[in-house]
């Protein structure tokens, strides 16, 4: 294909966006070729596969751009290129997005729709369809607190190629769901990627999965009415949060209603210390329940309507704060969310945790150590976008968490962990509330070992290197235990 425009593509999409039937119909034209996923962290293009062009696995953690380059040489009469979601390796998207030799293709959907069929094909392990006799539904319900999660997950992606194209002065072309059974569109893009061709019929081997409305799949519909309501949909584009930047996470801030209290939390920092003494507040001054789940406009009524709020947010030691997150969400078995990572951290990264639970045998305190030891080698990679999996926000840098708490807002009370009860009085002084208000001790990691029996300089050196920004920010020394 001399003389195109571009050199290959991706097509920037989500789960359930359609990207599959998408990628089959690209694949129609003959000098356009799509591979999958080339970089999810867990298969090269497609599940069960671990190797294409000449380049496995294990060859591609260490090297991304090597299998791009690879994709890129090996047809010169086609133009290739893959899908590229969110969760796929963020050094092959800083490169697609600086490189004018790359077309982007950006297809989108509904986000309530993508949320609802993805539970659909979880609950019926149904991901494809090409024969509707196989055809298999359920009803699910709906979790609002899942779906602002997933909001902003999709949020940070959004803004993070939005960012890529302004910065670069580079554009895309976007596709809808909806738009993706349209033969003139399909077309359209072929000619936007620089194909000689043009196809006369869209495929039809894939089926729509989940034709019918969303009242008939979700059990909850009511209730799912009535969350949306207070979520702040059309504000996606509101607040830039991507790694080093992170969202703003106003789902997980925690208020009172009668008590003007604010809690702004940061994962794997103390938390619900914090909220008990909210708690503690709220019922003294008769309030039923604390306020969570917020959006940005429900957010927002709750600041207007208490104009004397205190808001607090607490950050935690780096070193204290590595390993609550190691053994709270890597080291057991049983942590359903982050199994993933924990298998990509076994496998590629060599971190010798059990793989399971009755694997533990021997599992004794210098083992501990190394795997600690190992898991802050894999954050020092992960903070420099060196890895294929997500910079998570119970190992982003506090300070990044905290610049992305200021795309909504700061909070007033930026307090160690260890000052936490000072702090908390000073507040209730403030607000005219009772004193004496215990606060608990914050919550410590479920280990097998104590922080105080593994920790040492090498432990403080490793830590200080990662997070560089949080010591020098909030002024931490060595970890003192």
């Amino acid at each position: 294909m001399a003389g195109r425009q571009f050199r290959y593509f991706v097509v920037f999409a989500d789960m359930r966006t359609g990207s599959n039937y998408l990628e089959e119909n690209i694949n129609l034209f003959p000098d356009l070729t799509s591979y999958g996923e080339l970089f999810n962290p867990h298969f090269v293009g497609g599940p069960k596969k671990d190797n294409m062009f000449g380049i496995d696995l294990g060859a591609r953690q260490k090297d991304p751009i090597t299998l791009l380059d690879a994709m890129c040489t090996a047809n010169p009469d086609e133009m290739p290129g893959f899908r590229f979601f969110g969760d796929h390796d963020p050094r092959v998207l800083a490169r697609c997005l600086e490189d004018r030799d790359c077309a982007k293709v950006i297809l989108t959907r509904n986000p309530l729709d993508s949320y609802v069929s993805r539970k659909i094909a979880a609950v019926t392990n149904q991901w494809r369809l090409t024969n509707v006799k196989h055809q298999k539904t359920a009803m699910i319900d709906f979790d609002a607190q899942e779906f602002s999660e997933y909001l902003e997950r999709l949020q940070e992606f959004q803004l993070r190629l939005l960012n890529g194209l302004q910065t670069s002065g580079q554009t895309a072309f976007y596709i809808n769901y909806d738009d993706i059974g349209s033969l003139d569109v399909i077309n359209g893009l072929a000619r936007f990627l620089g194909s000689n061709h043009q196809i006369p019929s869209l495929s039809r081997k894939l089926k729509k999965q989940n034709p019918a409305s969303l009242e008939s799949k979700v059990a909850n519909f009511v209730a799912m009415i009535g969350a949306l309501g207070d979520m702040d949909l059309m504000g996606l584009n509101s607040a830039p949060s991507f790694e080093p930047r992170r969202g703003a996470s106003v789902p997980q801030y925690v208020a009172g209603d009668k008590a003007a209290l604010l809690f702004m939390p940061i994962k794997a920092a103390p938390g619900a210390a914090v909220v008990d003494w909210i708690k503690a507040h709220e019922t003294a001054l008769g309030g039923a329940a604390l306020l969570g789940e917020f959006s940005q406009k429900s957010l927002r009524e709750w600041l207007r309507s208490r104009r004397d709020f205190q808001s607090i947010t607490v950050v935690r030691h780096p070193v204290a704060r590595a390993y609550f997150a190691f053994c709270t969400y890597i080291l057991p078995a049983h942590q359903a969310t982050y199994q993933d990572i924990r298998k990509v951290l076994i496998r590629e990264f060599k971190i010798g945790i059990p793989k399971n639970d009755a694997d533990a045998t021997g599992y004794d305190l210098a083992a501990h150590k190394a795997a600690f030891l190992d898991f802050l080698g894999f954050l020092k990679k992960s903070l420099a976008g060196q890895t294929n999996l997500r910079v998570d926000a119970a190992w982003a840098s506090q300070s990044a968490v905290l610049k992305g708490f200021s795309g909504v807002m700061s909070p007033m009370h930026i307090v160690k962990e260890q000052d936490l009860a000072t702090t908390c009085a000073y507040i209730e002084d403030i607000c005219g509330f009772p004193g004496g208000r215990k606060i608990e001790a914050p919550e410590l990691p479920f280990a097998p070992f104590s922080l105080s029996q593994i920790y040492d300089p090498e432990i403080e050196k490793k830590t200080r290197e990662i997070y560089v920004r949080d010591y020098l920010n909030f002024g931490f020394g060595d970890w003192e235990g």
